[in-house]
């Protein structure tokens, strides 16, 4: 791909003060942002075009005048909505229809709900360095909404920040979120920072942070390059039959891996500035000339040393310092594999609109295209654009998403819920609903990537993305919600037919490529290297990260699509659907685990998992009354209901494999999984269920909405992440549901 390059390249960095002009690194911290207490939250906007979301913060009183805060922007800011309140529910359908009444204004002009997508606490700070880094500085409105945001989340106790918003306070939350509100124009004598710094310095101050910090921390100029263990580009040159080429790790890990071995190999470093050497001094307990760089490689904190680096990547990485750098590592070598990783950046950027897979490795490519293009190229700008979309504004402050939104994820759920309460037919709702379908149909991905083999991507025709179609990256169970969500509607009476069967069959079509040879499914692909490349594991913090693995959230997702799709399509591919329904129901029984519950590895955790198992077994025919599985799924989850009717499950579950009840009692959208789990499986007491259904009601609140709980979402076992609309999609399901199935029972 062309790139447009700059008249004058960036200056290079050794961390050495003598080789920075002071007028220039003067400059820079002139443009660092002027802080406030806070923003005017009144003139927050949400922009949604194309699915693309970006908050505009209007300064112009006319401006704010011709563009009027809506429902939804007031509900994200945390601001009053004044809504009515509508009449009591007596049953479950009235609080579906009062539910709606609520959600139904959170629905975006485009047709898609959005929402935040946070948790994560290593997210906000990738951004903020590389804007720092290539020279543009977050705005004023901004840097005081990261500010109010990190404040709100700092541990009460300690002053530090952990993994994710609920964790215990870790070094790479800690050091990271503390450079943040460095760079966004806090003071170090500010009581937040002050307390942040003793717990920091309590820890062993930076140098017992994690990889992806050190990476960050000396991108940044605070560290230098020997504390980072070896990135070396030169992995990528392996023939893809190697079993260790990067090509077949996980998405994710290996788009990390790419730019991050980019920057690795050229040694770059930002410009040295006055902010630079405070942080030197204020993130270190050792004089920060003294400090045994090399020597601290990998010393890192208990509490972020989830899964601790194998002996076996120690003495690969040692042999990588000692022998492969010093011996091997020639220029040739390294001009070979710059080239070829700058060229999968480049295709990444291509095929993603620069948006890219999610907010790490779009700040990572933000930093490579400024090293290597330019502080003026149309990569840095169309980055720093796009950098913006991962931003979320809502009452506590700005947070950073965990990718650029969950608009199509959610929008299929939504749609689910409504038709699970037969009210699909309901004219009250079709306007909602045809909004609903017209997104989905626009976000559908017509074509595959551009040189789709050569940067090892995923068929994804006819497919949906997570977000939207711009980021493109498709995923099993979300083709598959998006789809069955499509056929629900297609197939009311009354609504269009905007995606015509061959756009359906493609969709089919490329569901129908993510099964893997046991009859499971994963996410964005299907493994291309087993569990045994954990060894390589070297980000600490996370578990499961290397490869792909298989789920049954996915596998049930795309098994109960193709179940509906026979019944409207029986002609389509029909043995293959049928043998990929048979090996996907086989597989699914045997990851039951001993106790009767599915391990989650999207959701918290046990009971996240066993709803769409016990669906899945459900769509097949197979209930608590013919299937010994489904029974014992079934008593799983009622051995987990608690007195008050419902369900509770933290997020330790996760970590530990293990049901663990959550300290605050029972979650609306964990009771809500529970009873939709039992409800499908057809469990014959309807008592326990009535208690749940009882609960969530009592919950909901007079305008129809239910309050934020504690965190949903998980991945990498480690790290937690919010899913604001379950509260609202799976609730409306469970009541839905319940209603259809017991239309004359009681429950109030």
């Amino acid at each position: 791909m062309a790139r447009k390059q700059a008249t004058e390249a960036p200056a290079a960095s050794n961390g050495s003060s003598k080789k920075r002009s002071i007028a220039d690194s003067d400059d820079h911290d002139a443009k660092r942002p002027r802080l406030q207490e806070s923003t005017d939250k009144a003139r927050w906007r949400l922009s949604s075009e194309g699915g693309r979301h970006t908050w505009h913060y209007l300064e112009d009183d006319e401006a704010a005048k011709e563009w009027p805060q809506s429902y939804a922007d007031k509900y994200f800011l945390g601001m009053p909505l004044e809504l009515p309140e509508l009449p009591k529910a007596t049953n479950p359908l009235d609080a579906v229809r009062n539910g709606l009444t609520f959600f139904e204004k959170l629905q975006l002009p485009e047709g898609h709900w959005g929402c935040e997508y946070g948790g994560p606490m290593f997210l906000l700070p990738g951004v903020v360095i590389a804007r720092y880094v290539t020279k543009n500085p977050v705005p004023w409105y901004y840097a005081t909404e990261i500010k109010n945001y990190l404040f709100a989340r700092a541990n009460p106790v300690d002053g530090g920040w952990g993994l994710h918003i609920e964790g215990e306070s870790t070094m790479l939350g800690t050091t990271l979120n503390y450079t943040t509100l460095r760079l966004v124009g806090v003071e170090a004598d500010h009581p937040v920072m002050v307390k942040a710094r003793a717990t920091m310095h309590k820890m062993g101050g930076a140098i017992c942070a994690p990889h992806w910090a050190k990476f960050w921390l000396t991108v940044l100029g605070v560290m230098k390059w020997d504390i980072v263990n070896p990135v070396p580009p030169e992995l990528w040159l392996l023939p893809d039959w190697v079993p260790i080429a990067p090509w077949r790790w996980w998405i994710h890990m290996r788009q990390v891996f790419l730019p991050m071995s980019y920057l690795w190999s050229k040694k770059w470093q930002a410009e040295e500035t006055d902010l630079i050497r405070e942080l030197r001094k204020e993130l270190f307990v050792e004089d920060w000339n003294k400090i045994d760089w090399a020597g601290n490689r990998n010393t890192i904190h208990p509490n972020d040393n989830y899964h601790p680096k194998t002996a076996f990547l120690n003495t690969v990485n040692w042999l990588l310092v000692n022998i492969w750098n010093p011996v091997f590592r020639t220029k040739y070598l390294v001009d070979k594999a710059e080239a070829w990783t700058s060229e999968l950046i480049d295709m990444e950027d291509e095929n993603t609109d620069y948006s890219d897979l999610a907010p790490v490795n779009a700040a990572m490519n933000t930093v490579c295209c400024y090293v290597r293009d330019g502080p003026g190229a149309y990569s840095v700008r169309r980055h720093v654009e796009r950098l913006d979309e991962v931003l979320w504004v809502n009452a506590e402050g700005m947070l950073c998403n965990g990718t650029n939104g969950v608009q199509c994820w959610d929008t299929a759920f939504a749609i689910q819920a409504i038709m699970d309460a037969g009210l699909t037919e309901d004219p009250r709702w079709r306007p909602m609903l045809i909004k609903s379908l017209e997104f989905l149909e626009d976000q559908q991905i017509r074509e595959n990537v551009k040189d789709q083999d050569k940067c090892y991507r995923h068929p994804r025709k006819g497919a949906w993305a997570f977000s939207n179609k711009d980021q493109g990256y498709a995923v099993s169970d979300c083709v598959s919600e998006a789809l069955k969500s499509v056929i629900i509607l297609q197939k009311t009476p009354g609504f269009p037919t905007l995606i015509d069967d061959q756009r359906i069959f493609d969709a089919v079509d490329t569901m129908l490529t993510y099964q893997n040879p046991s009859g499971a499914c994963s996410s964005y692909e299907t493994p291309r290297a087993g569990q045994w490349m954990e060894v390589l594991n070297a980000a600490e913090v996370f578990g499961n990260i290397m490869v792909e693995y298989e789920y049954p959230e996915c596998t049930t997702a795309v098994l109960t699509t193709l179940s509906l799709f026979k019944k409207h399509w029986p002609n389509h591919r029909t043995d293959e659907i049928d043998s990929f329904i048979t090996r996907a129901v086989k597989w699914i029984k045997s990851d039951q685990k001993p106790h009767g519950g599915w391990y989650g590895n999207w959701g918290i955790c046990f009971t996240y998992a066993s709803m769409f198992a016990l669906e899945s077994l459900a769509s097949v025919g197979e209930t608590y009354e013919t299937s010994k599985y489904a029974k014992k799924g079934c008593d799983f989850l009622i051995s987990k209901q608690r007195e008050d009717g419902g369900w509770s499950e933290s997020y330790k579950a996760c970590e530990t494999g293990k049901y663990v009840e959550h300290p605050t009692g029972s979650q609306v959208v964990m009771t809500a999984w529970a009873l939709i789990g039992l409800i499908k499986a057809k469990y014959p007491d309807i008592e326990p269920i009535k208690k749940g259904i009882k609960l969530i009601m009592d919950r909901q609140q007079p305008n129809g909405e239910w309050l934020q709980e504690a965190i949903e979402g998980v991945f990498n076992k480690s790290c937690m992440i919010s899913y604001p609309n379950y509260k609202f999609s799976f609730p409306l399901k469970a009541l839905g549901l319940f209603a259809t199935r017991y239309p004359d029972e009681k429950v109030v």
